[in-house]
């Protein structure tokens, strides 16, 4: 036990690492500053163009989401990344996360949105129509939030997943939360400081867990 305790469990190097996994917090926390809102955003456009009235856009755009929900995002990262540049197009390892983060991000959120504006009846575009309300203002006021409203708990739920995908981030030797870690681990020859990061992980989304399991009961009551 005492062995368990001082190779996973180890305050002082938890205490002497926290520093370094600090550090690779705040750019996990800048990865999700920047890769959500890009996602929220992508992904509504995304939505709103496979639901376009010409077919061959619509497909497009449904190809495009399949594609880049099925590929995995590791995979994409590394194309983004290591790949571009035989293209002559180089990217700094922040830029090439937020890119491949945007695309893979953006389909799963588009998937979401599209589901939700298909759960409200036509009879809500029709009747919005007729007070005299253009295209833009009908989704913007009447569809958009009810469409919201009815997949609000997957878009918090994917965007949970969205903050355990910044962990690959450390492939392109960008030093978010998970990396810093196991820098620490090399240099200490111990794993305490990845549990320190799991833990400080845990912290952050126990809370937005707890928020997706009520807001589920209460699309359910």
């Amino acid at each position: 036990m005492d062995a368990l305790l001082q190779q996973f469990f180890n305050l002082d190097i938890m205490s002497r690492a926290l520093p370094l996994i600090l550090q690779g917090l705040t750019q996990t926390v800048l990865l999700c500053v920047i890769v959500i809102p890009l996602g929220l955003i992508g992904g509504l456009l995304f939505a709103l163009v496979s639901l376009a009235r010409s077919r061959t856009i619509r497909y497009a755009m449904i190809v495009a989401i399949d594609f880049f929900r099925a590929v995995p995002p590791l995979v994409l990262l590394i194309f983004v990344y290591s790949g571009l540049p035989f293209a002559g197009i180089r990217l700094s390892p922040l830029t090439a996360v937020a890119v491949a983060f945007f695309l893979n991000t953006s389909s799963y959120y588009g998937e979401i949105y599209r589901a939700g504006i298909e759960s409200v009846g036509r009879g809500q575009w029709d009747a919005a129509r007729s007070t005299g309300l253009n295209l833009f203002d009908t989704l913007a006021s009447v569809i958009l939030p009810q469409a919201v409203r009815n997949v609000l708990p997957d878009l918090v739920s994917n965007t949970v997943e969205v903050v355990k995908l910044t962990s690959i981030a450390s492939v392109v030797a960008l030093p978010e939360l998970l990396y810093s870690a196991d820098m620490a681990r090399s240099i200490t020859f111990n794993a305490s400081p990845i549990v320190l990061a799991a833990a400080i992980y845990l912290v952050m989304l126990w809370p937005v867990v707890r928020l997706i399991s009520r807001l589920e009961r209460r699309m359910a009551s």
